[in-house]
């Protein structure tokens, strides 16, 4: 049987690298994708066929031209993609723009994944792919989105910037959903928890602290924060939305998930209107 190819991006530690190993260890084939090049490396080192290394490549998700660099190199070489995990993004500190013009945390988080996948749709349709978004409980707490306002210039916090970013992973995961799926392609966000990760290095923000916290009953390894993405990549979604079978312990296409269930959305996360908006506001940023 041929291994399963699933790209990983922010694998180069915490919940991607996470990830990549326990997937490597299940017989799929990982491509490790991360920013830096020594950490990237370092992860795809013995986790291929064999014990040889996988295959890794590095991209800067702050530079679009990365991405698409990113995207012709997996195109050239992989004829089809199993599994997509958007899993690159963190919390940045005061609003900055990339040399592209965009805020950083909307282009790292939102943006850059956005443009890769829809860079890669013929790769992904043809191995009837999973893509799975890394989002986060911050939708909830942190967001006030305004779609005619996704750069942030007219208010800006760290903790805004990072709740608005996983609320429109969730969007995007959903408008995937509906564009692609009679395609094959299925799509699924989650929460991973607390996980003692570096993501918010270089931020001030207050929410930094959360993931910071000595609170052992709220810290989360990286394997146990990678936890729900590895079922995700692994277990076959039930059907759409509207079908039934959660209650088996299966996971539905255009979902978003912490612990392996189903998790609470803020209101207007399921708003189709606001998720065909996102898309269409996302490609013309990208064009």
């Amino acid at each position: 049987m041929t291994a399963r190819t699933v790209v990983i991006t922010g694998a180069s530690d915490g919940i991607g690298a996470a990830a990549a190993r326990t997937l490597a260890a299940q017989g799929d084939e990982v491509v490790v994708v991360g920013r830096s090049r020594e950490k990237t490396a370092a992860v795809a080192a013995g986790l291929g066929p064999d014990g040889r290394d996988a295959a890794w490549f590095t991209a800067d998700f702050a530079r679009l031209e990365d991405v698409r660099d990113l995207a012709d190199l997996l195109r050239d070489r992989y004829p089809r993609i199993d599994v997509l995990a958007n899993n690159a993004g963190g919390l940045m500190g005061p609003r900055t723009e990339t040399v592209d013009g965009h805020e950083l945390t909307f282009q790292v988080n939102h943006l850059a994944p956005f443009l890769l996948t829809t860079l890669l749709l013929d790769r992904l349709t043809a191995g009837r792919a999973t893509v799975i978004q890394t989002s986060s409980v911050a939708h909830r707490l942190y967001s006030d989105f305004d779609i005619d306002d996704l750069e942030l210039r007219g208010k800006y916090s760290s903790e805004l910037a990072y709740g608005n970013a996983k609320l429109e992973n969730i969007l995007f995961t959903r408008e995937l959903h509906r564009r692609y799926h009679d395609q094959g392609i299925s799509a699924a966000a989650f929460h991973p928890g607390v996980v003692a990760t570096g993501f918010s290095q270089g931020s001030k923000s207050t929410l930094r602290l959360l993931y910071r916290t000595p609170l052992k009953h709220l810290i989360r390894t990286p394997d146990q924060g990678a936890d729900t993405l590895v079922w995700l990549a692994s277990t076959p979604p039930d059907g759409g939305i509207e079908d039934a079978g959660e209650e088996n312990g299966g996971w539905r296409s255009g979902g978003y998930y912490a612990k392996r269930k189903p998790a609470a959305l803020k209101k207007g996360a399921d708003d189709p209107a606001l998720a065909a908006a996102l898309w269409d506001r996302s490609s013309a940023l990208v064009r």
